[in-house]
């Protein structure tokens, strides 16, 4: 199936939003994408909308990670949105809810990054 990659601006908040499957051979892909949004510089913040994403590996949730360690480093927050049940029990064995944020949609992510309008 593959993964496509999404990306969107909304003030200083980038969003990607994925779908299809996260696995090893995605993961390198997504990666450099949202690293290469960051680098262009004026984002504080990530919102990753799930909606759409079907199936992630152990990768996956690396990319994750290291993203979410990159954002927080810039001083910005980092959201996950819309998470399809299969995905979201990989993120809660693995604990990741325990350090990341989530919310029901992308619009409730944007708002919880604290962007005024």
């Amino acid at each position: 199936m593959g993964l496509h990659i999404q990306v969107k601006h909304d003030r200083d908040i980038l969003i990607v939003r994925l779908r299809g499957e996260l696995d090893h051979h995605a993961s390198e892909q997504v990666r450099r994408s949202i690293e290469d949004e960051l680098a262009r510089g004026g984002f504080s913040h990530l919102v990753l909308n799930l909606a759409d994403l079907e199936f992630m590996d152990s990768s996956g949730l690396g990319v994750i990670l290291g993203r979410y360690k990159k954002v927080t480093q810039l001083g910005g927050k980092m959201m996950l949105c819309a998470i399809r049940p299969s995905v979201h029990r990989l993120m809660e064995m693995s604990g990741l809810f325990k350090i990341l944020p989530t919310h029901e949609d992308e619009r409730s992510a944007i708002k919880a990054c604290g962007v005024a309008s």
